[in-house]
């Protein structure tokens, strides 16, 4: 469900906004317009869905025009032409009283510098809002109490902003906007002043808060590790143009252009592919009714050493090895007497980092497990080929015949396959 809609959004600074609107719309360039009338283009033309609940990352160099978006988006600053549709209704045409309510009941913000009252105690500025908005005393304190322990900050209530480092107080910031308990959090460029530990600190701790609170999330930043970190999707933006909006792996895999493309070619792939990126579907598996015999025989035809065992659904039940299948049948036994369990497993949406040292170690191929079903295997070649191939050379294994032939190479994998 589209949370907010932008169409066409545009800021041109100067005397004559609305001509170098009509610029744009005639295919000027940003320089061609500073240089003809001395306006300046601020955002050209932008167009952007965002999902409910989804967290939207907007990112650039400076002067790309990433800040003066997400500003538009709750009219900090008028645009010059353009739709902003939240919830279905456009907010850049309404007028002061109707802006001020959506703001309050839809639109957190939290900035870069902390924005804190000085006077205030940690208790009163994340009540701010709240009281602005004229809630009750025992509901706001509530409220806020509540946001300052999500955010880790309990037993600071009483303290005062001077008296907290700069990660707890922009902690603080982001309590107040959750108090007010708003549909949409906007962040601009919110832990950018904030040291690399501390930075890290607070982007896990967002996480953690986005997986509980499910807030859309519109988030700012000119840091591109940030970016891929944290956001579903992501868009791009040059000279106040976005270039290009897509999931971390889309933007890894097929840059737009050259720009893109730049932004990216030093990236560590680890961190950003994950799992599902690198897995295959298992060539082959059996179930307990099977027998050790067919899955001798299944292990035999596929030139595999091991193979999962499956129930019906797909649910994993654990790992079968061709010296277990043979000890079976010579011992008359069941597949479930000589199944083994240990074996790594994880989630699809666990970075590559988290596995590089598991899959150099392991004999055994990781089984991929979503709601313990099996749905996919990572073997090294998987691994290595994620991370060696980029710029749009990464093949899918799923749909390459040649790649999948690979994947399955006992030999190339190091080990046993499944």
């Amino acid at each position: 469900m589209k949370k907010i809609e932008v169409k066409n959004l545009t800021k041109v600074f100067g005397s004559h906004p609305k001509k170098g609107a009509d610029l744009l719309k005639a295919g000027k360039s940003k320089d061609e317009i500073l240089r003809e009338t001395g306006m300046t283009v601020g955002v050209n033309r932008a167009t952007f869905d965002v999902n409910e609940g989804e967290f939207f990352v907007i990112m650039g160099l400076s002067g790309s025009g990433k800040s003066t978006l997400i500003r538009l988006i709750n009219r900090l600053i008028e645009p010059t032409d353009g739709v902003i549709n939240i919830d279905g209704k456009d907010i850049s045409k309404m007028n002061k009283e109707d802006l001020l309510t959506v703001r309050r009941k839809k639109l957190g913000m939290v900035f870069q510098k902390f924005a804190l009252l000085p006077h205030r105690t940690i208790q009163q500025n994340v009540e701010f809002g709240l009281e602005i908005q004229g809630i009750d005393p025992n509901k706001r304190a509530e409220s806020a109490k509540k946001a300052i322990e999500a955010v880790g900050l309990g037993g600071y209530e009483a303290s005062y902003p001077d008296q907290l480092s700069g990660g707890m107080q922009q902690r603080v910031g982001l309590a107040r906007a959750l108090a007010s308990d708003t549909d949409i959090l906007l962040m601009d460029e919110a832990f950018s002043a904030l040291d690399p530990l501390i930075r890290k600190d607070m982007q896990d701790e967002l996480l953690t808060l986005q997986e509980e609170w499910k807030k859309t999330i519109i988030f700012i930043t000119h840091d591109l590790d940030e970016a891929l970190k944290l956001g579903d999707r992501i868009a791009i933006m040059k000279d106040g143009v976005i270039v290009q909006i897509g999931t971390s792996e889309e933007i890894m895999r097929n840059p737009a252009n050259e720009y893109v493309s730049n932004f990216v070619e030093d990236v560590d792939r680890s961190k950003v592919l994950v799992a599902e990126n690198v897995m295959i579907k298992p060539d082959v598996v059996t179930t307990f009714k099977d027998g050790p015999r067919v899955a001798v025989r299944r292990m035999q035809d596929k030139g595999i050493s091991s193979i999962f065992v499956v129930e019906k659904g797909g649910k994993l039940k654990g790992l079968l090895t061709i010296d277990d299948a043979v000890e079976a049948i010579n011992k008359n036994k069941w597949v479930e007497d000589v199944l083994i369990n240990d074996f790594h497993h994880t989630s699809p949406d666990t970075p590559l980092t988290d596995l590089i040292g598991i899959a150099a170690e392991t004999k055994y191929p990781i089984a991929v497990v979503r709601n313990e079903k099996l749905v996919g295997i990572i073997v090294r070649v998987s691994i290595l080929s994620g991370l060696v191939l980029g710029k749009g050379e990464y093949t899918d294994p799923e749909s390459d015949e040649e790649t999948l032939s690979a994947d399955h190479s006992p030999i190339e994998a190091g080990g046993d396959q499944a």
